[in-house]
């Protein structure tokens, strides 16, 4: 299968060699042909994982969208949402007959990139997915190389619009076998994991992020005080899922601390917390007015949870909260500038007109 990859970052490089050693022919796009140079000239990306270290050859580097996307069944976006306000309406007059957009995480990202194509005047046949979580634990060390300490073993994914769910699974499990059918892309937006771990993680931690070089968050920084918050933020999320009235499994946070046979696999497998924290990769020195957790995290994806809750008519108080706190550390207000369903546009619909929305789209 011909797949665009889209991006620099951790995941999209990791995505480029999972995906090539899979024997897709894979092209891989970023803006920046000065950090894209190591890749081009080598043909190939280095990644080390649980096999061992090797060069993974890449069919096709590129700085062109159209030319990455052109005749890709795949395009795949494993990139923040801050990214995506500015590259939905770069791809969207682009994007071509039975492609399918996958969003890894999306924060309901496939709904912003389905209208951006709308308002473009495109009306090919596109369809757009996402998941809870990137698939992978991930981090580059060198222009041309990645170290991937985990491998996500289960996707729950939604599809824009619903009703082409089936072929589009098809596509994706092509790339992602592990990827699992959710209703539709809200419930898929709803299974995002960022908001729940990641925000308790920084705004908890604020002081020793501050005060030390380098903390890892997901070590020291995860202690039961922060678990539990964790999980009391988690089940205001469980709780709108089940107002909306989305099925489990809800891939309840918890489960991503079990180790083997300890209740249910979460998204990275069992004992996916040990492999992120043994790797070593996440002890980092992060700025609280920039880190992807707060400017992505909190500012859009917990700000999704508070305007969806408010919408399905669930009180969300641990979430609200820390927004609030959120947006008095970064001096703005997160919620007036979120991914909220105000500002999609979409908060006056019924829950009748919405369903229509996320099953027919644009009709």
């Amino acid at each position: 299968m011909k797949i665009a990859v889209i991006g620099g970052g951790h995941g999209c490089y990791a995505a480029a060699v999972e995906l090539s050693e899979k024997g897709h022919e894979v092209r891989l796009w970023r803006r920046d042909a000065a950090a894209l140079q190591a890749v081009t000239t080598a043909g190939s990306i280095a990644v080390k994982d649980f096999r061992g270290e090797r060069d993974v050859p890449i069919a096709r580097t590129t700085t062109s969208l159209e030319e990455a996307i052109d005749g890709a069944q795949l395009v795949l976006i494993p990139l923040p949402a801050t990214t995506h306000d500015d590259l939905s309406q770069q791809l969207a007059p682009l994007l071509q007959d039975g492609q399918v957009v996958f969003l890894p995480p999306g924060t309901f990202g496939s709904y912003l990139f389905a209208k951006a194509m709308r308002e473009s005047g495109n009306h090919n046949n596109t369809v757009f997915a996402e998941t809870g979580t990137l698939p992978y634990l991930a981090r580059k060390r060198a222009p041309r190389q990645v170290i991937c300490s985990g491998y996500a073993t289960r996707l729950p994914t939604g599809v824009f619009p619903a009703e082409k769910s089936e072929g589009t699974y098809r596509v994706l499990k092509a790339a992602y076998p592990s990827v699992e059918p959710c209703e539709d892309a809200l419930s898929g937006a709803l299974m995002n994991a960022g908001p729940i771990i990641h925000p308790p993680l920084i705004l908890m931690n604020a002081g020793p992020l501050e005060h030390f070089d380098s903390w890892d968050i997901h070590n020291e920084g995860t202690q039961p005080s922060i678990r539990r918050v964790t999980d009391a933020l988690d089940q205001e999320r469980i709780r709108i899922r089940e107002a909306l009235g989305y099925s489990a499994p809800h891939f309840p946070l918890r489960d991503h601390y079990n180790g083997p046979g300890a209740g249910d696999e979460w998204m990275y497998g069992y004992s996916a917390h040990e492999k992120l924290v043994d790797s070593g990769d996440w002890r980092e020195d992060i700025d609280l007015q920039k880190h992807r957790y707060m400017v992505e995290d909190v500012a859009l994806g917990m700000s999704f949870i508070v305007s969806v809750g408010k919408w399905a008519g669930v009180e969300t108080p641990i979430a609200t909260g820390m927004l609030s706190i959120g947006s008095a550390i970064l001096e703005r207000d997160l919620y007036v500038e979120g991914r909220t369903l105000e500002n999609l546009g979409l908060a006056d619909l019924s829950r009748e007109q919405m369903h229509t929305l996320l099953h027919k789209g644009f009709c």
